[in-house]
């Protein structure tokens, strides 16, 4: 690199802007293609006499012969050295070339084709004969030297001298093309009983499913189908009735039927179909089953079909379950599978037995969950379920379906888990046979071993089905001993009081209820006074209200409280059915309900329920109040007021949030600055009662709207506020009162 000169180097380029004319990859390919030059060609050099012919000759020898002297292993210099001899006319140099090219090396089968093909050219068939004996005697395994001496001999029309060959070759059991092509020859003169012969030596050289069956095709393309036959049952005798031997005989079997049914002997392919899938088992006879499945689809009748195609889903279970035996999926299907042919075969009048729907339900429930954790055990559970079910309602048989439900929940380790759909099914199993006191048992034992909210919800709903009120009430205090915090199932045992119309003892029961911890104490508390509500009781009502208040002060409590202190309570029909009128409520004590919680809410700051409770009121007083009561409540509503702060992430950054703002705060805040606001609305009110311009006003007045939608008030607060942070409310209107003021000046 040092060497180089500043000249030699590549120019540095200075504009690299694109050129005005720009050239694609298509030109550049073209240009660079016409500008190659001309390749160097040898000069030809014309032979005038024989001298000249003898001194190229010789020149050509002189190196061919330096060419093999210094690679004498090499085979393509031997054959371009004979074939340009060759070329020349020069046949026994040729010849000699060759021969001394076998001396190196006698088994390479190109060296041997192209002095064949050398012999082929220059029509001398005999020595071509004479090289294909020598190279199959000294080569019996390459086949193509086989194949070519079949061909020069077939060419010649010398059929008995190709059929010599071919004898000599099948000495050697060569490969199945070999004798394929034996038998063509044989085939393209009609000579077919020398094939069929052939194809029986084939036969005892390679016994393999493939041959029989291009055996038995060939006998029924010539027209003997009762050769066929017995080519086929010579097939299965040889394979044998064993699983093994019938599992590698699958095709001959499949290929068998298929010969039978284009034969239009539809009953002995049925016949042959049968007896090879009786003899394999269901994962290893896919195949054949599909074939057997599209010859029943074409040539069955529906029982036949349904048969099949009931086999093949059979088996596509059976290896799903094979790879994994907790796949509970696969066992529904089986066994739904099963029911349904048993089903189907008791409706065409079959005397059948559910030996197989039992067998599959008793390998299904064999396989037990490898964990006892409940998530493991959900679907086997069903497993049970669906087994009783059948006993019961296929079967009839009453004692094995009990039989089934104390295994199931013998299984269950109920110390860890249980399931309440299996007590419950049990017992309602007994109900159904009449037997009550057993189902009693049944769920008297699954809540002594395990008991759960849904067993004790289950035994409940079963004993008010028998109108057993004071079994109820039994079950109701042993399930309320076991989890005093469920709120539902007090509301449901008050509800169950109810409806015998045991007032006290609903009472009782809500008062206890709301002395426990609940898990949701506000339902209960909203069931309590929506009783004593719907019975009429204000009284009682108003009391709970106030016992709730005492726990909490929620908005939605005091908007409860003042709608029902509006609402009529009561009323109705006796049992005459003559009218009751109900209480009607007071409105002003609805409103001190509604002043009440608003001012407990403004104590405690909650803006967002001051501001629920505030709606709540406007919506009140639209339909039972008077125009002032609303304008009262208008003024309390709150106005948005855009603020900033600092960020939470501690980045000492300002971030944007609305802030609700109430009028009482405003004016218990900056009480001097509110009155100037309060008497400068009242003016601009009159003014636009006489007829002002709001036009005017806004373009040479002064403006004292208050309203959040102001630009510039609001680009003046965002600009204060930004700089300063949040300021407080009294130096925001004190500032805005000065500015005022001196406009008024």
């Amino acid at each position: 690199m040092s060497g180089r000169s500043a000249q030699d180097r590549a120019p540095r380029v200075k504009n690299r802007a694109p050129a005005a004319v720009q050239i694609t990859a298509e030109q550049l390919l073209r240009e660079a293609q016409e500008r190659q030059e001309a390749p160097i060609q040898a000069p030809k050099q014309r032979i005038q006499d024989l001298e000249e012919l003898s001194e190229f000759q010789g020149r050509k020898r002189t190196e061919f012969e330096g060419r093999i002297r210094y690679s004498r292993d090499s085979i393509r210099a031997w054959i371009k050295y004979a074939q340009w001899e060759a070329s020349q006319n020069e046949f026994e140099r040729s010849r000699s070339v060759f021969e001394r090219a076998l001396d190196v090396d006698p088994r390479s089968v190109e060296l041997w084709i192209k002095y064949t093909d050398m012999e082929l050219r220059a029509r001398n068939i005999n020595h071509a004969r004479n090289l294909f004996d020598r190279g199959v005697t000294l080569l019996p395994r390459v086949d193509a030297l086989w194949y070519k001496y079949v061909y020069l001999e077939e060419l010649l029309l010398n059929i008995a001298g190709a059929r010599q060959i071919f004898e000599r070759w099948m000495q050697w059991e060569p490969n199945d093309k070999a004798w394929q092509a034996y038998i063509k020859l044989e085939e393209r003169y009609n000579e077919l009983d020398r094939a069929s012969a052939i194809y029986e030596r084939w036969i005892g050289c390679r016994p393999i499913p493939k041959n029989w069956i291009a055996w038995a095709k060939f006998e029924e393309d010539r027209g003997m189908p009762d050769k066929a036959r017995e080519v086929f049952q010579t097939a299965l005798e040889f394979f044998g009735d064993e699983e093994e031997q019938v599992e590698k005989a699958q095709a001959v079997f499949g290929a068998f039927a298929r010969m039978e049914t284009r034969l239009k002997e539809y009953e002995r392919a049925r016949v042959i179909y049968k007896f090879a899938l009786a003899r394999l088992p269901r994962s290893k006879s896919a195949t054949l089953y599909a074939a057997y499945t599209k010859f029943e689809k074409q040539h069955g009748d529906r029982a036949g079909v349904e048969l099949t195609v009931l086999g093949k889903r059979r088996i596509q279970y059976e290896e799903e379950l094979a790879y994994d035996g907790t796949n509970y999926d696969a066992w529904f299907s089986l066994a739904r599978l099963e029911e349904d042919a048993y089903r189907a075969d008791k409706e065409d009048g079959e005397d059948v037995e559910p030996t197989r729907v039992r067998e599959v339900y008793e390998r299904a429930v064999a396989n037990v969950p490898p964990a006892t954790e409940k998530r493991f055990w959900r679907r086997y559970i069903v497993l049970w379920l669906q087994y009783a079910a059948f006993e019961e309602i296929d079967t009839r048989d009453y004692d094995r379906a009990r039989d089934v439900y104390k295994a199931a929940i013998k299984l269950v380790p109920h110390r860890s888990f249980t399931f309440a759909k299996l007590w419950l099914a049990y017992a309602y199993f007994e109900i159904r046979r009449l037997d009550v006191n057993a189902a009693r048992k049944v769920l008297g034992a699954g809540i002594g071993m395990c008991p759960k909210p849904k067993l004790f919800t289950g035994y409940i709903e079963l004993e008010m089905r028998l109108r057993e009120f004071d079994r109820v009430r039994t079950l109701y205090e042993k399930f309320l001993t076991y989890d005093p915090s469920l709120s539902a199932a007090w509301i449901q045992w008050t509800q169950v009081e109810g409806a015998v119309e045991d007032f006290e003892r609903v009472r009782a029961i809500f008062e206890l209820a709301v002395q426990q911890e609940l898990d949701m104490p506000e339902i209960v508390w909203k069931a309590y006074i929506d009783f004593e509500a719907g019975e009429g009781e204000r009284e009682r009502a108003r009391h709970l209200y106030e016992r709730l208040l005492e726990r909490t002060s929620h908005v939605k409590v005091y908007i409860s409280y003042a709608l029902m202190e509006m609402s009529t309570l009561g009323g109705g029909e006796d049992e005459d059915g003559n009218e009751i009128e109900g209480e009607e409520g007071d409105p002003e004590r609805a409103r001190a309900v509604f002043d009440r919680g608003y001012k407990e809410l403004r104590k405690q700051g909650e803006k967002e329920d001051r501001a629920l409770l505030l709606e709540a009121w406007k919506t009140f007083e639209e339909q039972h109040g008077t125009d002032e009561d609303r304008a009262k409540v208008e003024e309390m509503l709150p106005k948005t007021r855009k603020r900033w702060r600092k960020a939470e992430d501690g980045s000492g950054q300002l971030e944007e949030y609305w802030d609700l703002v109430f009028p009482d705060d405003e004016r218990d805040a900056n009480p001097a600055s509110y009155k100037f606001f309060q008497a400068a609305q009242e003016w601009k009110a009159k003014q636009a009662a006489a007829g002002v311009a709001d036009g005017a006003l806004g373009a040479g007045g002064l403006s004292y709207d208050m309203s959040d939608s102001d630009d510039d008030s609001d680009e003046e607060e965002e600009d204060g506020e930004g700089e300063a942070g949040e300021q407080h409310p009294d130096g925001e209107g004190g500032r805005e009162a000065g500015e005022a003021m001196d406009e008024d000046d």
